[in-house]
């Protein structure tokens, strides 16, 4: 049995049509000719609670990133290249087109089916300022209305909708924090143009307050509003019930407590004193902007300086995040070990279970970092696959794919092997080592500060466009410190534009998949790090590894490394054996030893 994660068949088109012919009743209802869903909550989650899962309810895609519109005669949902083979598999095609979720790709679908006269409702606690501001002028073009509803139509009609999260929140102690929380939200109170700030953003909330929760599975999240004066008392949004006894008293000289439903009305009465507020362009609700402006406040929308403050990791949460990833490769090796000896008749369910018990005996995990990804076969083509009990495969001979992580104290790992299971192909071995490649290619990037993540996103790509592949998606994305597993603002992708910094922590994970085939992705944490070149003309920055788990070699087809890859690989090896070697005993130690050897030693 798992502790932390729940195989249950989530989603499905089964009740779909049924649902979607209620809620076209309910818009016709209120004269809205159709209604946006977006996965979101009030803070703009990854992860939500699962009451906040509308589009799971309406659409039966239970992915975390897509949006549906439904109209009266027509209804699509859009979804990114991660999710267009489960996004057909779980809702109904037949009510539901399957749209790539690009840029305008909403307003694409809309034109020539909004028309004139119509109005296309939103929840506007469940969207940001420049998504309304987007939407409403373009429905302004075709003369129609993007229309806020009082009551979300959703909620109405899911009858058995679960109740809020009423997760406890601790304070997290100064030796894992690095810094007092009145510090942070000194500094913070200074960086903002505006009298106030409003922090809608749960994991800066977490951060700046030295905070933890459990309102959403596998991220300590509390969720809370804050608002923040440049001079007084900052103000806490909170259900007090969720407050612990020693988080009361950590507050206590930080912040007042006030229940969520004051919010509105609060800030309604700072904006008719004329004040200027900030409010974080990424995650406010344009709920709480429209009550602040209509007062007459003048609302400054921009990125929240907190977001920017907390990416770059402190000594100890550095200390922290090694210390949890160390912790982490004793499960992975034992894991790893386990594998290679696993018993007959082994799913992909029993390898996650097995993987979970095995980080359980950690006393410091708090929980996964996310739903495993136990993908055996076709499924690891399917890059963010969850097994159910309803998909739940054998581990069959070529490759099998496991993408998991844990939340430690200390912090949070997230870690993707690709194993060989018995005969691989030739194909399969080639696009794992061009995958390998890229891994490298970023491990091993020096490259000048200000470098963006977009402009190093291609190293890793670079020998799968070779033999004209690539894979859809990002090739690393930032990593809290027992907090989120997708962090922002940095990231390694196409999309990612903020320049990294010194203690910075992203994942290094190409991938390459083919459909109905099979599926691989090398996964490992890195930090960025300041780098000493002689004679260097510019301030040079680089990457050092924090994952600790033996890359199988089995797959590898070693003429297609160069000898500085191989070198690479196996000072890696080198490390993970003097690091991993003596935390673990007997016959997991014998197999790290094996596991590690040099790549020419090691057949395959």
């Amino acid at each position: 049995m798992s502790r932390f994660q729940s195989f249950e068949d989530l989603g499905g088109p089964g009740p779909v049509a049924a649902r979607v012919a209620a809620l076209r009743s309910a818009l016709a209802a209120q004269g809205l000719a159709g209604f946006v869903i977006p996965r979101a909550d009030r803070h703009q989650n990854e992860y939500l609670p699962p009451c906040e899962e509308r589009l799971l309810w309406a659409t039966g895609f239970s992915g975390s990133a897509g949006f549906a519109v439904v109209l009266a005669d027509a209804a699509a949902l859009f979804v990114d290249g991660r999710y267009t083979e489960q996004a057909a598999l779980q809702t109904d095609v037949s009510v539901f087109a399957r749209v790539g979720a690009g840029e305008k790709a909403a307003q694409n679908w809309l034109r020539g089916r909004l028309k004139a006269g119509d109005a296309l409702g939103f929840d506007a606690w469940n969207h940001t300022a420049d998504t309304v501001a987007d939407m409403k002028a373009f429905c302004e073009s075709l003369g129609a209305h993007f229309t806020p509803v009082a009551i979300n139509p959703i909620d109405s009609l899911w009858t058995e909708r679960p109740a809020p999260p009423q997760g406890a929140i601790v304070p997290r102690a100064l030796a894992l924090a690095g810094e007092a929380a009145e510090g942070k939200l000194a500094r913070f109170a200074k960086s903002f143009d505006a009298d106030a700030a409003l922090i809608s953003d749960a994991h800066n909330i977490a951060w700046a307050f030295n905070l933890r929760g459990s309102d959403v599975a596998h991220t300590p999240l509390p969720l809370a509003f804050a608002y923040v004066p440049r001079e007084g008392r900052a103000r806490l949004y909170v259900d007090a019930d969720k407050i612990t006894p020693q988080a009361r008293a950590h507050l206590e000289p930080l912040a007042s407590l006030h229940g969520p439903d004051w919010l509105e009305a609060d800030l309604s009465r700072e904006g008719e004193a004329g004040g200027r507020v900030a409010f974080d362009k990424a995650t406010a609700p344009f709920l709480l902007i429209d009550a602040f402006r209509q007062a007459g406040g003048k609302a400054v929308i921009a990125p929240d300086p907190l977001t920017s403050m907390k990416a770059a990791k402190n000594p100890a949460e550095i200390a922290g995040a090694k210390a949890a990833h160390l912790r982490d490769a004793v499960a992975l090796a034992n894991f790893l070990a386990w594998f290679d000896s696993r018993p007959p008749g082994l799913t992909e369910i029993g390898a996650a279970e097995k993987l979970e018990a095995l980080r359980a005996q950690d006393p410091t995990l708090r929980d996964i970092s996310f739903p495993t990804i136990s993908a055996a076969g076709a499924h690891a083509a399917l890059p963010h696959y969850r097994v159910g009990t309803g998909t739940d495969a054998p581990v069959t001979p070529g490759l099998f794919l496991i993408d998991s992580g844990g939340q430690y104290e200390e912090g949070t790992t997230d870690i993707t092997r690709t194993i060989a299971v018995g005969e691989t192909t030739p194909e399969m071995r080639d696009r794992y080592t061009r995958v390998l490649k890229g891994h490298i290619a970023i491990a091993t990037l020096l490259f000048p500060v200000g470098t963006t993540g977009a402009q190093i996103d291609a190293f890793a790509r670079a020998s799968l466009w070779a033999a004209g592949l690539d894979f859809d998606h990002g090739t690393g994305h930032g990593v809290g410190v027992f907090l989120s597993v997708h962090e922002g603002p940095q990231r390694i992708a196409k999309t990612g534009h903020v320049p990294l910094r010194s203690g910075m922590i992203v994942s290094n994970e190409p991938g390459y998949y083919a459909p109905g085939k099979f599926g691989i992705r090398i996964e490992n944490l890195l930090l960025v790090v300041k780098k000493q070149i002689a004679g260097a003309e510019r301030e040079m920055l680089g990457f050092e590894t924090i994952s600790f788990a033996p890359i199988d070699l089995r797959p590898v087809e070693r003429t297609l490394l160069t000898a500085a890859e191989i070198s690479w690989l196996e000072d890696y090896h080198d490390e993970v054996r003097a690091k991993v070697g003596p935390l673990v005993e007997g016959e997991v130690r014998s197999w790290v030893e094996a596991a590690t050897r040099a790549v020419y030693q090691n057949s395959g």
